[in-house]
C-alpha cells in the first residue's frame, strides 16, 4: 500500500458532514431513522441527525478492522443488535465513514432487508472495490484514510483489545 493517504480534519470534517447532508436533502430523500455503523459511523450519524433534523437514531456494532488494510474473514454484528420493531414502515440512512470493501454496508442492508420501507447508505468516503454502491457519498478514493478519530494511538488499551490506531 502506497503511503500516500486521505486526511480528514476535524474542520474538514464539518464541511463534509453539511456536504453530505445536503446531498441527502437535494435528493429528496426524508430518512425517520439514521443507522450509524460503530464505531466510525457514530460521528457522521450524529451530525447527519443535526444538519437533516433526525433524532432518532439507531447504532449497530460491526467488527471487520484490525488494523490499517487488515481485517477479518466476514464482518460480524457484534452485541447488542438494534430492535427493528414497529418501523416497517421507516427510511433509514445507514452512516459510516467509509465504504471499503463495502462488506460491513452490505451484511448491514441485509439486516435492514425485510425490517424497514427504504435503506439508503450515506458515507464520508467510497473506495471504488466497495461491493456497495452508496446513494450519498462525500468523496471518492483508493487511498487509506486518516478520520481524526482515529488516527492517533490509543490512550488506553483495554484487555483483549488490540492497540491499534485505524482500526
Amino acid at each position: 500500500m502506497a503511503d500516500e493517504r486521505e486526511i480528514l480534519t476535524w474542520e474538514l470534517f464539518g464541511t463534509a458532514s453539511r456536504e453530505l447532508a445536503q446531498q441527502v436533502a437535494d435528493d429528496g430523500f426524508q430518512p425517520d431513522i439514521i443507522l450509524a455503523i460503530a464505531r466510525g459511523g457514530l460521528l457522521i450519524a450524529g451530525a447527519l441527525g443535526y444538519a437533516l433534523s433526525i433524532k432518532n437514531l439507531y447504532t449497530m456494532n460491526v467488527e471487520y478492522y484490525t488494523g490499517v488494510d487488515e481485517r477479518l474473514e466476514v464482518p460480524m454484528i457484534l452485541p447488542p443488535t438494534p430492535e427493528l420493531v414497529e418501523v416497517e414502515q421507516a427510511h433509514v440512512l445507514i452512516a459510516d465513514d467509509v465504504a471499503d470493501t463495502g462488506h460491513t454496508l452490505a451484511l448491514v442492508k441485509e439486516f435492514c432487508t425485510g425490517k424497514v420501507a427504504e435503506v439508503r447508505c450515506g458515507v464520508l468516503y467510497e473506495k471504488p472495490r466497495s461491493v456497495v454502491q452508496c446513494e450519498y457519498v462525500w468523496r471518492r478514493t483508493d487511498r487509506w484514510i486518516n478520520f481524526p478519530w482515529s488516527d492517533q494511538d490509543p490512550i488506553a488499551v483495554r484487555q483483549g483489545m488490540a492497540a491499534v490506531k485505524d482500526a
